[in-house]
């Protein structure tokens, strides 16, 4: 009984290991980047976000959304002129982890791509300009579909809960766009779309700053 118990545990191990995703990890470039323009302390957020990726990658999409809606909703909200001096700045997700500082463009962002390192498909996740009731300002949220008819479910910097945004009355919604549309409009400055951090010269390989290994 014993000898069929341990056969069976080698045998799923195995399978685990055939079955799971590859791990995450940050190449060295990036860790010594991390630490030498914004200390140890920043160097422990990147691997932090690195343990938490590999805890969700074999995750379904809802599970995924959950590990990385509340890992970055722990980072304080900061606006941009306290932040970075300037009243529109969309930080990459290295700066993002860096100054542990952000607003509400920067959740999104950080959220989207790592949404999309997790193989969450880009075609489910939109980012969505909204105008917040309760705080009387303009915001963006992250939603994801699950289908094109889907009622969308959205993640927050405000309200920590993924909720369908049916039972987000606090949100009116403007409009939306995909991820990847925004970046690549930026090459063409497409209008309000186009945040002016964007309009410059980027390092938006930044953004992806894990990498997989086997």
């Amino acid at each position: 009984m014993k000898k069929t118990h341990t056969i069976f545990f080698l045998l799923a191990a195995v399978a685990a290991t055939l079955f799971s995703s590859p791990e995450f990890f940050i190449a060295k470039i990036f860790i010594d980047k991390i630490e030498k323009e914004y200390g140890v302390f920043a160097k422990r957020r990147a691997f932090a976000l690195v343990q938490m990726m590999n805890e969700a990658r074999d995750l379904d999409d809802m599970g995924k959304m959950e590990k990385v809606n509340d890992f970055f909703n722990q980072t304080p909200y900061s606006p941009d002129k306290v932040t970075w001096g300037v009243s529109d700045y969309w930080a990459t997700r290295l700066e993002f982890i860096g100054r542990d500082k952000a607003d509400c463009e920067d959740y999104v962002i950080a959220k989207y791509f790592t949404l999309k390192e997790l193989g969450v498909p880009t075609s489910k996740l939109y980012m969505t300009y909204a105008k917040s009731l309760r705080y009387k300002t303009a915001h963006m949220v992250l939603t994801y579909y699950e289908t094109p008819k889907s009622v969308p479910l959205v993640m927050d910097n405000y309200n920590y809960k993924i909720l369908p945004a049916s039972v987000r009355d606090d949100l009116v919604p403007i409009y939306s766009f995909k991820g990847d549309e925004l970046f690549n409009a930026k090459q063409a400055q497409i209008g309000k779309m186009v945040p002016a951090a964007a309009r410059q010269t980027r390092p938006w390989d930044e953004l992806i700053i894990t990498q997989k290994k086997d």
